[in-house]
């Protein structure tokens, strides 16, 4: 082997300086010429490797080779390269000082780990990129299973670190940890938890990234921005931010609005109280009235024999109202019904489906169908129950 060390030592020596100075300085000065090389390999590979895939990526219709470049996996890669040349060069530099060579060759494999840490971290990222890019999956996501991965890629390369420092084998301080096995659970029982919670909401569509859920107890009612390991971040409506663990979503019960918005409408149910004293059998004269003056009703001819009562006028009314209206689905159901009188009166349920799903909208139109009912009620004299002393 090369004694770099002791060439130093006859070159300082040859330039007039003190044997004993260069018994002390010359294993030093070529660890740090070996620093400069290293850096200065660094620069060059950087420079060839990188910005040639950089040029690749520009001129290449795929995308995964920018990403690369994005996420560094490029850079770290590259930055291993003088990390192994100066750990391999380090025994020609270190003859004498065997301590120092075994401290530099310790700091060196740690620099190594740690760059080839943030590649393997740089890939992960550039795989739950592409997954992402796709758009059959953008409801879907895999950042839980993604933070997975990297804590336990990281939690490896933790361990490979502390068993370069204290000179043990990885091997044997994992099987150490088997004995703490129960520590360690408690200490990431969260990430545990969140970890199966988010396999059961994934695997079972429960939640993805862009439904609107409310989960009863909490504050929580609003658009889920993200989805990870160890919390579920919800956009409020009041644009406050809430984050839930997975694992309450799962343990109890939450809803998610996404059924409705993927549907053709958004349901409404509402009950309108007749006062019971007010309903009563149509003379012809009143249902002429109804004809001539509300157009809906204009073609309306009871069944031979039959005299509708003014309550059932108006639910053929609302009827026909209802499906008149842009905003209303009529391909969904459109249900007009008389439920048990109370002490309240007599309620008319009215259960139809609003187009539009945007929440203010559909509260404009709903108030404004009620409005309407509320102001057309006389025409059939008929009252609204209102509780009064």
């Amino acid at each position: 082997m090369v004694n770099l060390g002791s060439w130093m030592n006859k070159l300082l020596i040859g330039w007039g300086v003190d044997p004993k100075i260069a018994d002390t300085f010359d294993e030093i000065i070529i660890a740090v010429l070996l620093i400069a090389v290293a850096v200065g390999v660094d620069y060059l590979c950087q420079y060839i490797f990188v910005g040639s895939v950089k040029k690749l990526s520009e001129k290449s219709r795929f995308f995964w080779d920018s990403l690369l470049i994005k996420r560094k996996v490029v850079h770290n890669l590259v930055h291993a390269i003088p990390g192994i040349i100066v750990y391999a060069l380090l025994p020609m530099a270190f003859i004498r000082g065997k301590e120092l060579l075994l401290i530099s060759q310790k700091i060196c494999a740690v620099y190594i780990v740690i760059v080839l840490l943030l590649a393997i971290n740089g890939f992960i990222l550039v795989i739950m990129d592409i997954y992402n890019h796709r758009e059959v999956n953008k409801n879907h996501s895999i950042k839980g299973f993604v933070q997975v991965v990297q804590v336990l890629a990281f939690f490896i390369g933790g361990i490979v670190i502390i068993a370069i420092l204290v000179g043990k084998s990885p091997a044997t301080l994992f099987a150490g940890l088997g004995a703490s096995a129960a520590i360690l659970m408690l200490v990431f029982k969260d990430t545990i938890l969140g970890f199966v919670a988010g396999i059961q909401l994934s695997a079972n569509d429960m939640l993805r990234p862009g439904d609107w859920i409310t989960v009863p107890g909490s504050n929580a009612n609003g658009t889920v921005l993200e989805i990870t390991l160890n919390t579920v971040k919800i956009q409020n409506f009041d644009n406050t931010i809430s984050t839930i663990p997975p694992y309450t979503l799962v343990n109890n019960s939450f809803q998610n609005w996404r059924g409705m918005i993927e549907s053709g409408g958004r349901r409404v149910m509402k009950s309108i109280y007749l006062d019971l004293n007010t309903i009563k059998f149509c003379t012809p004269d009143m249902l002429d009235n109804m004809r001539k003056d509300i157009p809906l009703l204009a073609d309306y001819k009871p069944d031979e024999g039959v005299t509708p009562t003014n309550s059932q006028m108006f639910r053929i009314y609302v009827e026909r109202y209802l499906t008149s209206l842009p905003v209303v689905n009529t391909d969904l159901d459109l249900i007009i019904s008389q439920l048990q009188s109370t002490e309240y009166g007599v309620p008319v349920q009215i259960y139809f489906f609003s187009r539009n799903k945007v929440w203010k909208e559909y509260e404009r139109i709903q108030s404004d169908i009620f409005d309407h009912f509320f102001a057309i009620i006389p025409k059939f004299e008929l009252k609204v129950y209102q509780y009064s002393d």
